[in-house]
């Protein structure tokens, strides 16, 4: 047995190299837990999130399967991980900010929701008796002063604005192919924000999709509101992107 093997029964030991093995594993359950990859683009005036569905039992109403969240009319979450942990999560959002609005009379913004559920998430690394979320958020909120945003929360409690970033099973690899982009990613329209991140999901897949197997959301503009693209509207998309791929 290894000497580090000691160091990863609670999560509060560090090992001697510095190193907190159960916030490592946590980050692992975040990425690998649902097999989803999760993508988030900001472009010159829209905020979009992008993933796959995947029903894991035929059983079940597709409808119902979901990893796409309402938090106020202004901004949504993209949860990846451990489905529960990211339920869990998205409850705690609302509850933050619905609490924030009563208390000072208007809406919260992006930028103060994701820092709130930063310091809740650095808070169960501290302790023993607690566990992390095994889940990532990606947040994506209209901002009264810079528009649309996108921020994203892991496990430790870090939380940082992204032009563009990604979560789960391949988040390095499209990582990758948005940092090629990432001097036009700032000036692309709506269509093209959309497009993108699409294509970027279906490039570190693999495959192709169809408008039932993917959940795209977005935010458009500084009165814009949270919604989901129906089915009709991702088909639109993807007869787009391949048309263009054929030109």
């Amino acid at each position: 047995m290894s000497r580090d093997s000691n160091y990863d029964h609670h999560i509060s030991i560090f090992s001697p190299q510095g190193r907190l093995y159960q916030m490592e594993y946590a980050f692992k359950a975040a990425s690998s837990a649902s097999g989803l990859t999760g993508i988030a683009l900001r472009g010159s005036d829209t905020a979009v999130v992008v993933t796959q569905r995947k029903v894991p039992d035929r059983l079940i109403v597709p409808d119902s399967v979901s990893h796409v969240f309402n938090i106020t009319p202004k901004i949504g979450v993209l949860a990846t991980g451990m489905i529960a942990d990211c339920h869990s999560a998205v409850q705690r959002m609302r509850y933050e900010a619905a609490d924030f609005e009563f208390k000072y009379g208007y809406a919260i913004p992006p930028a103060v929701l994701a820092k709130r559920m930063a310091d809740l998430a650095q808070v169960n690394t501290q302790s023993a008796s607690m566990r992390p979320l095994a889940c990532v958020l990606l947040i994506v909120g209209v901002d009264e002063e810079s528009g649309p945003t996108v921020l994203k929360v892991d496990p430790a409690g870090h939380y940082l604005p992204f032009k563009g970033t990604a979560s789960g099973a391949k988040e390095q690899e499209a990582t990758n192919f948005l940092e090629k982009r990432v001097e036009r990613i700032e000036s692309y329209t709506f269509e093209e924000t959309v497009r993108t991140a699409i294509v970027c999901l279906g490039s570190v897949l693999g495959s192709d999709f169809r408008g039932n197997e993917i959940e795209v959301a977005c935010v458009q503009g500084k009165e814009g509101r949270f919604r989901c693209l129906t089915e009709e509207e991702i088909e639109e998309h993807l007869n787009a992107i391949a048309d263009d791929a054929d030109a």
